[in-house]
């Protein structure tokens, strides 16, 4: 018995953090669509009770500090499942990019072993276990656009996004979201108008939603990386509608209506960065 379940990408539309809780957490305030970028998940039933995770790729771990492998965990010790598991996983998304690549390979193996092993557990419930594993998971279960609060784990889905072009870099750099949070000055943020972008989603307004972009984390990964801030500067010069980082980075994207210029903007940063992409947004 197996499944294959699809595991796409997250981009922040805005990403907004409120205050810091009582319990370390950051109160935040995010609206995430998907992109066409998306690992590929195998999910083959194994008979000895154990949990492996294979996959090509070097930078993902065949252990427990794979978020796949803790959702496997999460759902067998959950549910009292003694079969095993194999996942093998096709990496697509950069790891570290602030694209929610490992939460959403969680996500999948949520959505996977459920449908595997006919558990029947709904998507609100799938997406509570998930809250468990990391902050972006509920979101990952979902699959679709949504604002996402608390810690990002409250979520209400929204429509699918205005159509566009998404034009993705990503340079050979890791960033650290603690230490991201941990410089945030929370006296001097200029919030994104969250109100506005989801205005921009339900009336499907391509205009409103580049003109509200907005995340509160660039400013700080902009003075520790000035890599960041050079591939913003180029994919303005070359003609994107709009720029922002997702999540903590160092992933920034461009948005077009535009292929040719899509395009363009992907020739443009090759020459600056190894891992970039064009892809349409999902969102549903």
């Amino acid at each position: 018995m197996r499944v294959f379940e699809k595991a796409p990408a997250k981009i922040n539309l805005t990403l907004d953090v409120l205050y810091k809780r009582p319990d370390q957490y950051h109160e935040v305030e995010m609206v995430m669509t998907t992109i066409d970028l998306a690992d590929r998940l195998e999910l083959i039933e194994i008979q000895t009770d154990q949990i492996v995770i294979e996959s090509e790729s070097k930078y993902v771990p065949n252990d427990e500090r794979n978020l796949a492998y803790q959702a496997a965990e999460l759902i067998k010790r959950s549910y009292n499942i003694t079969k095993g598991i194999k996942i093998i996983i096709d990496k697509q998304i950069p790891v570290a990019a602030g694209l929610a690549g490992g939460s959403s390979d969680a996500a999948a193996t949520l959505r996977g072993l459920n449908r595997l092993w006919s558990l029947n557990i709904s998507t609100h419930k799938l997406a509570t276990l998930g809250a468990q594993i990391g902050s972006d998971v509920s979101f990952c279960v979902y699959n679709s656009t949504a604002i996402a609060r608390g810690r990002g784990e409250k979520i209400m889905t929204l429509p699918t996004p205005p159509a566009c072009w998404v034009i993705l870099a990503k340079p050979s750099i890791g960033v650290s979201t603690p230490s991201i949070y941990q410089h945030l000055d929370l006296s001097n943020i200029d919030h994104p108008n969250t109100e506005q972008m989801i205005k921009a989603i339900q009336t499907n307004d391509y205009q409103l939603m580049i003109d509200h972009l907005g995340n509160v984390l660039e400013s700080v990964t902009l003075k520790q990386y000035s890599e960041v801030g050079q591939i913003k500067t180029l994919m303005e010069s070359s003609g994107a509608d709009a720029v922002l980082m997702s999540g903590s980075g160092p992933t920034v994207y461009g948005l077009t209506r535009q292929e040719s210029r899509a395009d363009r903007i992907y020739n443009s940063l090759r020459g600056f960065c190894q891992e970039v992409f064009v892809v349409r947004l999902l969102g549903v």
